[in-house]
């Protein structure tokens, strides 16, 4: 008499779906993903799958936490900006971090396209728990380096946005799209070079500039008030 197949314990289960899971979802999107083809994949019954995640939204949702919980992305940035390291070191150390994860590991930026692009409600719970806080962290450091003088006076939050957003371009042209990157590039070279760029525009101006910039807000109020006239 055949013995029966040894039962697989429950967390392994669930390891197991959310590992197919996430390479589906990653490389289909979720349309593009049905449970059946999941459960088909990871050799469970479909009603299986759904005793460990309730429906499709929440098995994409596992996902996603599952894999930004093990990036430690937040955990990192919080170290960085309370290092006491140089300023021009915890953007590059950032910038880096950033960088290495996603040519690593392209499938968190996946799954958030795909999430924003598919179900804005997935999207808007991936950002209230991971992006919000990371751009609060950012943007917090960015604003006492603007009260301490090293930085000029600016919108903190729109300061994170623009550095991060150049971080974002290169890893979607270089990673996602596969643009052609310049052979003697690395990512501590471009993560050094990204942060240099973005520092010089972070720097406080000078009395001239300041002068010039004023000079030239003034014509345009002039301009404005002659064009209502």
């Amino acid at each position: 008499m055949a013995r029966p197949a040894a039962r697989i314990p429950a967390m392994e289960r669930r390891r197991q779906i959310l590992a197919v899971a996430t390479t589906l979802f990653a490389r289909q999107g979720f349309q593009g993903t049905r449970t059946r083809e999941i459960s088909s994949k990871a050799r469970v019954n479909e009603a299986i799958l759904f005793r460990h995640f309730p429906s499709k939204e929440e098995l994409y949702w596992a996902v996603l936490d599952e894999k930004c919980k093990a990036r430690r992305g937040f955990a990192e940035l919080k170290s960085l900006l309370h290092s006491g390291r140089p300023v021009p070191e915890v953007f590059a150390a950032i910038a880096n971090g950033l960088l290495r994860r996603n040519f690593e590991d392209a499938s968190v930026l996946r799954l958030w396209l795909f999430s924003g692009l598919e179900n804005h409600r997935l999207y808007r719970r991936f950002y209230r728990a991971y992006m919000a806080d990371y751009y609060d962290l950012l943007a917090g450091y960015i604003r006492r380096q603007v009260r301490g003088g090293a930085f000029r006076a600016v919108n903190p939050y729109l300061a994170a946005r623009g550095f991060l957003g150049m971080l974002l371009d290169y890893i979607l042209t270089h990673g996602i799209f596969h643009g052609p990157r310049n052979g003697k590039d690395n990512l501590s070279r471009v993560s050094r070079e990204m942060a240099e760029l973005w520092l010089e525009g972070m720097q406080p101006r000078t009395r001239t500039e300041r002068s010039r910039s004023d000079g030239t807000r003034a014509r345009r109020t002039s301009r404005k008030a002659r064009a209502r006239n």
